[in-house]
Parts: C-alpha cells; structure tokens; sequence
C-alpha cells in the first residue's frame, strides 16, 4: 500500500470510507483477492484525501481505477 501517513480523517469521514471500501469489494465477483481489496482502498483514500464524502462516488471511482488499471 502507498504511504498515507500525512493523512487524517475524522470519525465520520472514516465510517464513510469504510462504507464506501466495503460497498466496492461487494461489488466485485468472489473470490475477491487481497490485491484488490489494497487496490480499492488505496483509490478510497486518496479520494477522500482530495475531499470527497460521497460513498458512492468513492465507491465508482475505486471500481473504475481498478478497472483501468494496468494488468502485470
């Protein structure tokens, strides 16, 4: 996982990303690989860390990233 220890989030923020991180994973077909799972959280972080608060729009944008994502 990227270094995101300059950052800080209040307990709402948090219960936000958790909902949103919880909400991708669910989305996406079993078995669901702890790749994926740093991956989408790493794309939740950094959304939030640019200021978003929707769930849902952290959700789409970690799914889409993943997407987009290059296959090594």
């Amino acid at each position: 996982m990227k270094d995101f220890s300059d950052a800080a989030f209040a307990p709402d923020v948090i219960a936000l990303m958790i909902q949103a991180l919880d909400d991708a994973v669910a989305a996406l077909p079993e078995p669901v690989s702890s790749t994926h799972v740093n991956l989408l959280a790493e794309s939740v972080l950094r959304a939030a860390k640019t200021g978003e608060r929707d769930p849902a729009v952290m959700q789409r944008l970690a799914l889409l990233e993943l997407q987009i994502m290059p296959r090594v």
